[in-house]
């Protein structure tokens, strides 16, 4: 990254004018330009000239050339400053290896976003009836799609891709509770502590903003291991303290936009829905599918497939369905 930078920096080193004669300006390219194009340096004596004596609009293109030159080479400077950044996905680590990992090694890799994986075990659900207590469940989106109407006019609802807004942050961790195998092979997970929910924004194909809490508060969820499921709990995304532009909030601030009275437009049902903050929580449902399991590590692998609801504004704007898919 250094030498493309350094090159970039040489690019925009400005090249010498020098006085030949009255009648025209002798234009000569620096070495270090030309070493920087991957060209030899030019014969003694070699120089690229725009008399003046010629046609103004001759010269102007000449002049327009190399200065397209001069920006294609800048503009490919700074695509190979951004390749040389760009690392890609880092490897996927057990749980051991992270652990083993100091602070130093994990920044700025994409590791602390990533869920562990498990080496070797069984591709089913392998364990015993019985009760036990789940720790460290992990889960990691790898996709987020809205259902909203698509870019094309009179076009149905449909789940649409979207852009990340946010920093690789959405990765829900250190969650627990009691998980439960009944003897006729079903389970219970109850979710009761843990790192779970993450604020997160996407943008739809359209430009719009879909800012969402992504949660699994309070799941209770059931079924075979190949597929359980069930509700969990999506607070609000913004607390009934939080104040809006004109002040008002749920629990504070004004109870309706300043210059508005309260016995005129301020009441007006157009306007309740701004006044009346409502911070109330929805319901949100998630199934899971265990793929693998490692019985003398108690470690378990799988994906999860989540629909809720996107913000409201408080009580502003309907809800967006967001599908959340991940491992």
């Amino acid at each position: 990254m250094a030498a493309s930078v350094q090159a970039a920096a040489t690019l925009m080193q400005p090249t010498k004018l020098s006085l030949a004669s009255k009648n025209g300006v002798q234009l000569r390219s620096s070495q270090s330009i030309s070493k920087a194009f991957g060209l030899e340096h030019p014969a003694a004596g070699g120089r690229l000239s725009c008399s003046l004596q010629t046609d103004i609009k001759e010269f102007a293109q000449k002049c327009a050339d190399v200065s397209k030159i001069a920006g294609f080479a800048l503009a490919t400077s700074a695509l190979v400053v951004s390749g040389a950044g760009a690392e890609g996905v880092p490897k996927r680590l057990t749980y051991d290896e992270i652990q083993s990992k100091t602070y130093m090694e994990v920044k700025g890799t994409g590791t602390a976003n990533q869920c562990p994986t498990i080496q070797g075990g069984l591709d089913k659900f392998a364990f015993k009836a019985g009760k036990y207590n789940m720790k460290k469940f992990c889960l990691e989106p790898t996709s987020f799609t809205v259902k909203a109407e698509g870019v094309s006019k009179n076009a149905p609802p449909e789940f649409q891709n979207t852009k990340l807004m946010t920093r690789l942050t959405y990765t829900l961790d250190e969650i627990e509770g009691p998980f439960e195998v009944s003897p006729d092979g079903t389970v219970k997970f109850e979710e009761k502590d843990g790192i779970d929910y993450a604020a997160v924004t996407v943008q739809l194909p359209g430009g719009e903003r879909v800012p969402f809490l992504f949660t699994v508060k309070q799941l209770v969820a059931s079924g075979k291991p190949e597929n359980f499921s069930g509700e969990f709990l999506v607070p609000s995304y913004r607390g009934s303290s939080f104040l809006d532009p004109k002040g008002r909030g749920g629990s504070t601030g004004y109870d309706n936009a300043v210059a508005l009275p309260a016995g005129g437009r301020g009441d007006e049902e157009e306007l309740t829905k701004e006044n009346i903050k409502d911070p109330s929580s929805s319901k949100g449902n998630i199934t899971l599918s265990v793929t693998g399991t490692k019985p003398d590590s108690g470690e378990v692998i799988g994906v999860f497939e989540s629909i809720q609801p996107s913000d409201t504004d408080l009580g502003a704007k309907a809800p967006k369905d967001v599908k959340i898919q991940g491992i």
